[in-house]
């Protein structure tokens, strides 16, 4: 007979903590005390909990646990300054999370899913399908693998200034095990990360934007964009066939207009699928017509990052920077994404789930 699974110490609340106390006869103070082990200190083990004492870490290991996820591989990029890890779940399959180091910040880019479900294209981490759903522990794991790496290295900064939930997965496909991890992230009794450090990542469920709308918390938005038209967006983006540009732009202006927060487009470019300059002037006239204001979007331009099979191209620079000027002449604010951990197959829409 199979003994029961532990429970992972990083998927309960304070409250959930203190009920798991309670059963042990443990008095209330224990939980904060383990509550501050897991979320301040980020103890990666019941042994290192030194202010317990040895019996009770016992009889607690044998019931609890912290975290699920086995670290497999990591790769440095960038000169070191990209790492990407690479964990497996109890049955092996992957989860990637890639942290970025800069002289002024740093960012780590978490997993909502073990692979994904909405096929983009030009993603390799659709190619995988859909494997998983996380847990809000096995996200907030991600973060505390990324922060411990920085509290323990020479990098020039020593706290994670920046959560981006743009690794595998589609993130409103597991609202509320995201949306709960940024609860933990940002208890100001534990890890107490502030509210506008986080930003999640959509192709465009509709749904899901709406709900952020009304959500307290000011969190960041990005959204996949991708085309400026429905035709070519289907053809890479199946999503768009239940959240054609029409429903999508309306549920972002709703979203600005509530919040009067930013949004971020992302846009992938492909050689001669969606980087004509005709199209660059089809989004900006389509931007511009959303009734968005101008001061609350962004397009965040992304040469596509090879995916090995994929049957596409990487546009030329010239034609992204021809691109980024057809937006800027509808005054569209448009930047090019600094590329990060290409060298180890961690840039956007590369996460394989491979060692």
């Amino acid at each position: 007979m199979n003994a029961a699974p532990k429970i992972d110490l990083l998927d309960l609340s304070r409250e959930q903590l203190a009920e798991v106390l309670k059963r042990h006869g443990q008095p209330a103070f224990r939980a904060k005390q383990i509550h501050r082990q897991l979320h301040v200190n980020l103890v990666a083990a019941m042994t290192e909990m030194s202010d317990l004492p040895k019996a009770l870490r016992e009889e607690l290991a044998a019931e609890l646990q912290i975290g699920s996820l086995t670290l497999a591989t990591v790769h440095e990029g960038d000169h070191g300054m990209t790492r990407k890890a690479l964990f497996k779940l109890p049955d092996g399959s992957p989860v990637e999370t890639v942290l970025m180091v800069y002289p002024d910040r740093a960012t780590v880019c978490v997993s909502s899913q073990s692979g994904c479900p909405m096929g983009c294209v030009f993603c390799a981490t659709g190619r995988l399908g859909f494997l998983h759903d996380l847990t809000a522990g096995q996200i907030v794991e991600q973060v505390y693998w990324a922060e411990r790496l920085l509290r323990a290295s020479d990098f020039p900064v020593k706290k994670l200034t920046n959560v981006v939930f743009m690794g595998m997965g589609e993130p409103f496909n597991n609202y509320d095990q995201w949306r709960t991890s940024v609860d933990i992230l940002h208890d100001p009794e534990g890890f107490n990360m502030g509210a506008r450090s986080y930003t999640v990542s959509t192709v465009g469920l509709v749904p899901g934007i709406r709900k952020l709308a009304d959500d307290p918390l000011p969190i960041n938005l990005a959204i996949s964009l991708h085309a400026p038209d429905d035709e070519t967006r289907s053809a890479l983006m199946p999503v768009n066939k239940s959240f054609p540009i029409a429903s999508l732009l309306d549920s972002v202006k709703d979203y600005t207009e509530k919040t009067n927060r930013r949004v971020s487009f992302e846009y992938v470019l492909l050689q001669e699928k969606n980087d004509f300059p005709e199209q660059a002037d089809l989004l900006g006239r389509l931007l511009r017509k959303s009734e968005i204001r101008p001061a609350l979007m962004h397009v965040n331009l992304i040469p596509w990052n090879p995916v090995p099979g994929a049957p596409l191209g990487r546009s030329h620079r010239k034609r992204v920077l021809a691109f980024q000027e057809g937006l800027h002449k509808h005054g569209v604010p448009c930047t090019i994404r600094v590329e990060r951990g290409v060298d180890i197959g961690a840039a956007c829409g590369q996460l394989a789930g491979t060692a």
